[in-house]
């Protein structure tokens, strides 16, 4: 996140004030209106009242820092991390879990409210992470160096300060064991570290990807610049001190802005991918590909995926944004042909290569534009068939809803991680003369905000 204009000293509020927090805001972040402003205070929730102070100021938005809680909320615990106020990467985690369900469930069904056409859609219960802790697989983490010691973690909300995270309480072990050594030997053999002040240095981020069931992991160092010296020493280094790490990558992004992967990747060490299993599907995951953090959360997505669509052997899927092939695979074990779509090309490989890997040979996947491919594909998908889409935040654009509606499916399977442009599409779909049956949230995500959301869409009888 971009660091916020901050008000000049001489005009910044430091007296200290009560409010009480109204709802949450998307991030998860306490909100109320003060002062005729919206105001947002990190770490406080709805109904508690707070002590604050003002952090920064606009002329239509402030944000706060708590000073005290004054009136707690019954849903506030003591959180199982000692970083909690100065990370905020998990804004819920002082929250019980229960109520955190509760939270996203409501969020869900006041996205559809924006919608009158959906009011009557139901939202089940969200399905529950059964291991709410330790189960991102997947890290995307910042280095920074202040007076010789390295810092990996997250940038703190607002600034280019990083939070050096000890031991998180979200990562599969395995990440936070490698954080550890990286950081460690960083230190030891003296590696340039980025300054993103300064726009100089050599490492800028540390991806690190994890396979639970193999508990094995690729590591890539982003780097400003193509290095092999340094980065050989560090990786083989760490490969000595972790023996599960299996590949390790380098990333060369020398752009001075805040994309987080450049174009080239170089195979340093070990296998060019991760190999993983999901379910009973078995996956090649490449440095740049997309993947769900929660491998268990995902497998439950799959599942209820492949039940809803309800295939028979002579049906055909389509399945857009498919990413690594993740649904796809599974829906090919019960289907006549499945059609997977994704414009990153190095997933698009991935997928073939997992279909190879699954001895499934009715797939077939295409790297291209979504709403491009599916006007190519207008001849060759017969009606009545099933499509599937898992889009990225933004959701599907209007042009791929007509398309796919233009193919006239008996269902639509929709996994969104947006509940606002789910619903924004789904009211779309409704005006083609489609109906939502109904909506699953999965917990992908504890301890924030975000819920993920299965929809079953059936054109209207």
């Amino acid at each position: 996140m971009p660091p916020r204009k901050r008000a000049p000293a001489d005009k910044q509020d430091t007296s200290r004030q009560e409010v009480v927090i109204e709802a949450l805001d998307d991030e998860g972040q306490g909100f109320a209106r003060y002062a005729g402003k919206e105001l947002r205070i990190p770490g406080a929730f709805p109904g508690e009242k707070v002590l604050f102070s003002v952090d920064y100021r606009g002329q239509r938005r402030m944000g706060g820092k708590i000073e005290r809680i004054l009136e707690r909320s019954p849903d506030r615990i003591k959180p199982p991390c000692s970083q909690e106020r100065t990370c905020l990467g998990c804004p819920l985690i002082a929250m019980n879990y229960a109520a955190q369900l509760r939270l996203k469930q409501e969020r869900v069904q006041q996205a559809l409210k924006q919608h009158p056409e959906l009011s009557d859609v139901k939202v089940e219960a969200p399905l529950a992470a059964r291991h709410p802790f330790g189960y991102r697989t997947h890290a995307k983490l910042v280095l920074s160096k202040v007076r010789g010691k390295v810092k990996i973690g997250i940038y703190r909300r607002g600034t280019h300060d990083v939070v050096d995270l000890r031991n998180c309480t979200l990562h599969h072990p395995l990440i936070n064991r490698i954080i550890d050594v990286v950081r460690e030997e960083i230190e030891h053999q003296k590696v340039w570290v980025y300054d993103a002040r300064k726009k100089r240095g050599l490492l800028r981020y540390l991806l690190i990807r994890v396979s639970p069931a193999n508990n094995q992991a690729l590591v890539t160092f982003v780097t400003a610049e193509r290095n092999y010296r340094e980065v050989t020493h560090l990786a083989k280094w760490l490969t000595k001190k972790v023996p599960e790490v299996v590949s390790v990558h380098q990333n060369v992004n020398s752009s001075s802005g805040n994309v987080l992967l450049g174009r080239e990747t170089l195979k340093m060490l070990g296998h060019p991918t991760l190999r993983d299993q999901v379910g009973d599907t078995r996956l090649a995951i490449s440095p740049a590909s997309f993947f769900q953090v929660n491998h268990e959360q995902a497998e439950r997505i799959y599942a209820l995926v492949r039940k809803w669509a309800n295939l028979a052997p002579y049906n055909h899927v389509l399945d857009l944004y498919c990413g690594i092939g993740g649904i796809a695979l599974g829906l090919a074990r019960d289907a006549a042909r499945v059609i997977g779509i994704e414009v990153v090309e190095d997933a698009v490989r991935n997928a073939r290569d997992n279909a190879r890997l699954n001895k499934l040979e009715n797939c077939r996947f295409l790297a291209g534009d979504a709403t491009e491919m599916l006007e190519d594909l207008q001849g060759d998908f017969p009606p009545g068939q099933v499509v599937t889409v898992n889009p990225p935040r933004k959701g599907v654009d209007e042009e791929a809803l007509a398309a796919i509606v233009a193919l006239q499916p008996r269902s639509i399977i929709y996994v969104s991680c947006n509940p606002e442009s789910l619903a924004r599409d789904l009211a779309y779909l409704n005006a083609q003369g489609f109906d939502t049956k109904t909506i699953q949230p999965v917990d992908m995500f504890p301890q924030t905000p975000h819920i993920e959301n299965v929809a079953l869409v059936m054109p209207r009888s």
